[in-house]
């Protein structure tokens, strides 16, 4: 076979394998559910649970990569602590073992009937789940065909005597074996195939043990690419997270390289006495190395933490999505300090509303990237604290409350309903920007002062409406009402601005589309900030 039909070979084998091993975890996943997200955020209050949670999600995605990247997005979303992913990162790494070892049992000549079942599932059935099993036994199929076209294309190598000069290089300089396996996951951004590939190498005899663990190592030192490049703009505590995987994984590569002998001596004792396959060899060598790697980090978890805040200095601008305020001993001491446990999380609730507001209007004014990142995480966490904070007034309404209290509770249920619809209404002015950036309209210079204009009235009239929440302040709340009336007045005179600029050919018909959507999104916040102000004048 000529070089071509080889290098063909190789690079087609390695597309199915990747393929196989994505549509195998997507539909895992999807057999799973979209529960994933939220094992993560309820499973990892212990540093030991991270570890067991980020074990369970990496088998059921099939790539620690994933896992880590979920992770980073949890972080960023505040839902997770720095130490917290740490586990949840370590438990990745161990998950992520698997594969190699699924690789290690030889099914590759099966893997065109598992293929065709999976097929057969995926497209002579109409139900979702017996689609979704489909497509698990497609990756299946498609990961061990993959393999057999790579190894077939890797035969050759075996008696290319540079190619085995090259072997004895590695296994007399571990270092450079760690430096090939971390360039090549680099460059594919799979573990599993690198890894898939050495187990193949190995069974092939075209490697030995020497130059095959260094390269194994590097393996997972490369794989941490993929968090580092999910973290690139990110918050500092995404960063962070993203360099404590580099670093669990250096960090462990130095220590079994210094005990690189009595390591090598070990896996070739499991060989020995388990009589495993060359590929399950490779297999139990990863095991070994992550489940050591971890528990010899772990009671670290503390000092890793440390040094990646030393390393990646500055405040960490989290949006805390979790109520703080909130909790059931407040209810079973008194629903009186509960209520007032839960207006300082719909204030805290309010903070966020209004920072939204502020993100949104420069948004506007720059179509700045990083607003548009942190605008939908402000929405996820409205929409969080509006079902956390409802459920826990729910709560409170079960037990016996004074009059006062009462419409304390009537008040903050309508506020938190108000302020959830404010984030809708925030969300929709997001995505009138994002309309805006696409189709490339521009705003005539009276428009944009128009807007403007509008933009810091609708966020006075907010601010207001809380500040009167806060100090139950009728005064206060009655202004509300009073600037909610230039809020309408102002719709109806930039309604009539538009058409006057329309009828001039002064701005196109998209321009006057996204303009009349984001005046009446404002126009409705205002609205949202009447309802808040009426609560508290009803409560007073």
């Amino acid at each position: 076979m000529d070089l071509q039909s080889l290098l063909f070979l190789f690079f087609g084998g390695l597309g199915i394998f990747l393929y196989g091993i994505k549509s195998m975890g997507d539909g895992l996943q999807k057999v799973a559910g979209d529960g994933l997200r939220e094992l993560l955020d309820r499973f990892t209050t212990r540093p030991i649970m991270g570890v067991l949670t980020g074990i369970v999600v990496t088998v059921l995605i099939q790539s620690s990569s994933a896992t880590t990247v979920l992770t980073i997005g949890l972080v960023t979303a505040g839902f997770m602590t720095l130490r917290q992913a740490i586990g949840v990162i370590m438990g990745a790494n161990i998950g992520t073992t698997v594969t190699a070892f699924i690789i290690g049992i030889n099914v590759s000549e099966y893997s065109l009937p598992i293929l065709a079942f999976g097929t057969f599932l995926i497209f002579f059935f109409k139900n979702h789940k017996v689609n979704n099993i489909g497509q698990v036994f497609f990756g299946f199929g498609a990961l061990f065909f993959g393999l057999s076209l790579m190894g077939d294309a890797m035969k050759p190598l075996r008696s290319a005597q540079v190619f085995m000069d090259m072997m004895v290089n590695l296994s007399d300089h571990p270092l450079l074996g760690v430096g090939v396996g971390t360039l090549f996951t680099v460059i594919i951004q799979s573990s599993s195939a690198s890894i898939a590939l050495l187990q193949t190498l190995y069974d092939q005899g075209a490697i030995d043990l020497n130059a095959a663990l260094p390269i194994l190592f590097g393996d997972n030192i490369g794989t941490t690419i993929t968090a580092v490049l999910a973290s690139i703009g990110a918050s500092i505590a995404a960063r962070r997270a993203a360099l404590t995987h580099v670093l669990f994984n250096i960090i462990g590569t130095i220590l079994v390289l210094i005990l690189f002998i009595p390591f090598t001596h070990l896996i070739e004792f499991f060989q020995a006495t388990f009589d495993l396959n060359p590929k399950m060899t490779i297999a139990f060598a990863h095991g070994t190395f992550n489940v050591t790697n971890t528990i010899i980090q772990f009671p670290f978890i503390a000092v890793l933490a440390w040094i990646v805040i030393k390393l990646v200095p500055g405040e960490d601008t989290s949006i805390e999505y979790k109520a703080v305020h909130l909790g059931e001993q407040f209810i079973r001491q008194s629903p009186s300090i509960a209520l007032g446990q839960g207006k300082k999380e719909v204030l805290r609730m309010a903070e966020l509303a209004d920072k939204g507001m502020e993100e949104v209007g420069q948004y506007f004014k720059t179509q700045g990237k990083k607003q548009r990142e942190l605008l939908p995480q402000i929405e996820d966490a409205l929409n969080n604290l509006d079902k956390t904070i409802t459920e826990y007034l729910i709560q409170i309404s079960y037990h016996s409350l004074t009059d006062q209290d009462l419409h304390t509770h009537h008040t903050l249920m309508n506020t938190v309903i108000n302020l959830e619809r404010i984030g809708d209404h925030i969300e929709n002015l997001m995505e009138l920007v994002d309309s805006q950036i696409k189709n490339k309209v521009v705003f005539s210079e009276s428009a944009l002062e128009d807007l403007d204009e509008m933009f810091e009235l609708t966020v006075s009239t907010l601010r207001q409406a809380v500040l009167a929440l806060e100090t139950n302040d009728i005064e206060q709340a009655k202004a509300v009402l009073e600037k909610e009336k230039i809020i309408d007045s102002m719709e109806r005179d930039l309604r009539k601005k538009h058409i006057k600029r329309l009828n001039e050919n002064q701005c196109t018909g998209t321009a006057g589309i996204v303009y009349v959507d984001i005046v009446s999104n404002l126009e409705r916040i205002g609205d949202h900030a009447v309802n808040i102000a009426d609560g508290v004048i009803s409560e007073v």
